[in-house]
């Protein structure tokens, strides 16, 4: 079972901004700008490739309210998503990083030359 599996059952905690019945918004423990959220499905959905259409439109308007619960959707915010090893995903569920708080800045894409022609 992955940690994101273990903190919709309850068995880790998570500071939560918000949760519905099907899914859970809470900071980041390791967070890269002054707000970042992770939301994510309670139903487990390996990365974004994999989620169902019906399941991302219900997704938008609760990953929007985030937004407005953090007043980010005044101010700006950045939401990422990163899919599959080459991607950046770490933990294999359906994740996106709500990021804020800040005039966020675009840094580097990769810590190696391993992709030179992107």
């Amino acid at each position: 079972m992955c940690i994101f599996c273990k903190i919709v059952k309850g068995e880790i905690p998570a500071n939560k901004v918000l949760e519905d019945e099907e899914f859970i918004a809470f900071h980041d423990i390791n967070p890269i700008a002054p707000v970042h959220i992770l939301i994510i499905p309670k139903e487990h959905v390996e990365n974004f490739q994999s989620v169902s259409p019906e399941l991302m439109a219900k997704m938008t308007p609760f990953i929007q309210k985030v937004a407005a619960e953090l007043c980010l959707d005044k101010t700006g915010y950045r939401l990422v998503t990163n899919n599959g090893k080459d991607g950046g995903q770490e933990v294999p569920h359906l994740h996106f990083h709500l990021l804020g708080g800040a005039k966020l800045k675009w840094t580097h894409l990769t810590h190696d030359d391993t992709h030179k022609s992107l």
